[in-house]
């Protein structure tokens, strides 16, 4: 296979992931989660939908709506940021207003969209990488910026340290690694006063840095991981279902004054109904498969499998203005010359 011309060695990556999906290879990072990763405004998105902390984050496309983004996310200095990047490139500090406005101009001259993020003053240069294996971190460092570099990466300069996570930064590591689709993940948190602030979820993470302020074997562990999977692989439920004919997984949602709110899950008859319920999620709260006995509250979401037209049934119809057909008259004359030039061709 050979990566088109201009292609990242990401792109490349990429590629060879979707060949090899299809093709009972185990992959331990699809491709779905690594083009979601890459993408640093899509990235966010998806990680806001699950209360995941993060610094605030705005998108801007016109030089006339930087103004009002930085107001939003709480004034300058801001950081501007390249939607892709990598090892800190594209990344860049705003001390005013006016220096943002002049950047992203000339970014977007190259035809760069960016985003915009508050500075988190509180973490001082510094950030923690949480380094995610399946479902736990192996390992963990502090990465400090030097001299007037704010950034922390280790390819610009940043001495590392290991750290011992408490259990809110682990389990927001391991989450948001997870959310986005990645069995093998590098999670860069910022040490922020609400607490974990994730600014990124890296799908190649480098493991020089790591080992070397851990001295522990961060590949020993990879690899350890792959082959326990290789006899046992994760199913794609998703893929799997779409085999069968009217059936497929969404996930539903319990709003406000919803008949449902009270109720347990066996109340509302999921199962009578062809319906599946695999993880409930409250807040931040993770429930996978839930007993029947839970009671669902408002703003819960359900993960269900089952028979699609009976998971439609269960969503509340919301009223809608009907619309009248707007029927223009048209002048004869028109009519006339449509009708000859018709017959003329």
């Amino acid at each position: 296979m050979i990566p088109r011309i201009g292609a990242s060695v990401t792109d490349f990556g990429t590629a060879v992931v979707r060949q090899l999906e299809p093709m009972n290879v185990f992959v331990a990072n699809r491709s779905a989660g690594i083009a979601n990763s890459r993408d640093k405004f899509r990235s966010l998105q998806i990680l806001s939908r699950h209360s995941i902390g993060m610094p605030k984050t705005t998108f801007v496309r016109d030089r006339g709506d930087v103004t009002a983004s930085i107001n939003r996310i709480g004034g300058a200095p801001v950081i501007i940021k390249l939607l892709e990047g990598t090892q800190g490139v594209g990344v860049i500090l705003a001390d005013s207003i006016k220096i943002a406005e002049a950047i992203i101009e000339t970014l977007q001259t190259a035809k760069q969209n960016v985003l915009v993020q508050g500075f988190v003053g509180e973490s001082k240069g510094r950030d923690a990488r949480a380094f995610v294996v399946g479902d736990r971190v192996v390992g963990a460092m502090r990465r400090v910026a030097q001299g007037d570099e704010f950034r922390s990466n280790v390819h610009r300069g940043g001495q590392v340290e290991s750290i011992e996570l408490d259990d809110e930064y682990r389990e927001t590591a391991i989450r948001a690694a997870q959310i986005m689709g990645l069995r093998i993940a590098g999670v860069d948190m910022l040490e922020g006063k609400e607490g974990p602030q994730v600014m990124e979820v890296n799908s190649f993470p480098g493991l020089e840095g790591i080992e070397r302020a851990t001295r522990t074997d961060i590949a020993g562990a990879i690899v350890d991981y792959c082959a326990a999977h290789v006899d046992f692989p994760e199913m794609d439920i998703r893929q799997r279902l779409t085999v069968n004919r009217g059936y497929g997984v969404c996930e539903l949602v319990v709003p406000e004054g919803s008949h449902f709110v009270g109720m347990t899950i066996a109340e509302a008859a999921f199962t009578d109904k062809d319906i599946n319920v695999l993880t409930l999620y409250r807040g931040s709260t993770v429930i996978p498969n839930p007993k029947s006995t839970r009671n669902m509250e408002a703003g819960d979401r359900l993960l269900c499998s089952g028979k699609q037209e009976a998971m439609k049934a269960m969503v509340p119809t919301k009223t809608r203005k009907k619309r009248s057909p707007k029927i223009k008259t048209l002048d004869s004359a028109m009519i006339e010359d449509a009708t000859s030039h018709s017959d003329q061709s």
